[in-house]
């Protein structure tokens, strides 16, 4: 008889198709472990969407009512919703499943409803991740305080915790984790952002944003304030005079009315192009055509875009905010700046366009730590190793 696979229940509040980074990481980590079943406890934020979906490896739950539509209530009730209903579906179908592990996609809603069935049944141990990359405030005061007391209660609860960065592994110390922590970051797929176009492909996609002889500065974020976007359209406003640039600003967030106002007031709507949400399938082809990559970012987790910069062959700029300082060596594998400092980060776009040898070393420094630290398949199989543990101390 086929011993059965061990059954792992997964809550997160967002997932396929409805994804982030963190949601994109535990995707790739999932379909890569063969070894074990998924079933994955997720809001449903779309009345389309299937209410059961087998994908890669798992079966998912969409929990909910497709959205509450209430303008002002809507967003945190759909989270309490969800909270109760991934919390009964897991009831119910661990009749069934005899689920050995429990799996929190950070101490937030995925992770409140976990903690209930968690206290439902002491036994199944819980593995923890934590990705977020908000400030060490809003963490406290935001997610980790209004969520608050769950929130302290999810990191004591749980048996085993998984951070991508060895800042988020301080931060959890101090709000009093007791279980062993292993820092794994979020991978990088090579071979999607490692993409070669031919010249023909990369002069058309130039030619059709208006870039002539001109260098790219790009950067890909959501338009918030930890992300430091404000300070990247200061330095090109520094620049707009001494050297021939465009910024591309990929993503959209909040602060996208409050940028293009200021790209408005300094003068430079044709140095700066706000290209708003693009498919993910063609980041690799504007990361190609640049010539680097900033995030000048004022708290970050880890800051995945800054890997997925390095994996296409461009170097990068970022501050030594949070989880950023794990992976980037100044003058290594990419740039340091300070933080709020326009001037500085105008003056280090200028020094790393105008040394090109120095530039070349940095991209062959940080390709080769990406492929040697960052690959999807390496970081799963310390996944499997907290799993198979985890269900052998049981």
């Amino acid at each position: 008889m086929l011993q059965e696979k061990p059954q792992i229940a997964f809550f997160s509040l967002a997932y396929y198709p409805f994804e982030g980074g963190a949601e994109v990481a535990a995707r790739e980590i999932i379909k890569r472990l063969k070894d074990f079943s998924f079933t994955i406890f997720t809001y449903k934020f779309d009345k389309g969407w299937l209410i059961k979906e087998n994908k890669e490896n798992a079966e998912i739950i969409r929990v909910g009512y497709g959205g509450s539509g209430h303008k002002k209530y809507g967003r945190i009730f759909d989270k309490i919703i969800y909270v109760f209903k991934a919390w009964r579906a897991a009831e119910e179908l661990h009749k069934k499943n005899h689920f050995k592990v429990i799996w929190a996609m950070m101490a937030s809603y995925g992770g409140i409803a976990a903690l209930f069935f968690k206290l439902s049944h002491p036994n199944i141990p819980m593995l923890l991740t934590i990705q977020e990359g908000d400030c060490e405030r809003h963490l406290i005061f935001g997610k980790f305080g209004l969520v608050g007391f769950f929130g302290k209660k999810i990191i004591q609860k749980a048996d085993y915790i998984q951070v991508i960065s060895n800042y988020l592994k301080d931060f959890i110390i101090k709000r009093g984790a007791n279980c062993p922590i292993e820092v794994i970051p979020n991978g990088v797929d090579l071979d999607f952002f490692s993409t070669t176009y031919d010249d023909g492909e990369m002069e058309l996609a130039r030619k059709g944003l208006g870039i002539k002889d001109e260098y790219v500065v790009v950067t890909t974020s959501r338009l918030v304030y930890k992300n430091g976007v404000d300070v990247l359209v200061e330095a090109i406003g520094k620049l707009k005079d001494k050297t021939p640039i465009k910024c591309l600003i990929i993503g959209g967030g909040p602060e996208q009315n409050k940028l293009k106002k200021r790209v408005e007031d300094l003068k430079i709507e044709d140095k700066v192009i706000f290209l708003g949400q693009i498919a993910q399938k063609d980041i690799p082809l504007y990361l190609k055509i640049s010539d680097i990559f900033v995030r000048v970012s004022r708290s970050e987790g880890l800051g995945n875009s800054f890997l997925e910069a390095m994996a296409a062959g461009i170097p990068v700029i970022g501050t030594r905010a949070g989880g950023i300082v794990d992976f980037l060596v100044d003058g290594v594998t990419g740039f340091f700046v300070e933080i709020d400092d326009a001037e500085n980060l105008a003056q280090k776009i200028k020094y790393i366009l105008n040394n090109s040898e120095l530039r070349k070393k940095v991209v062959e420094n940080s390709l080769y730590m990406v492929q040697k630290n960052y690959s999807w398949d390496m970081l799963s199989g310390y996944f499997k190793a907290i799993f198979d543990k985890l269900i052998n101390q049981r």
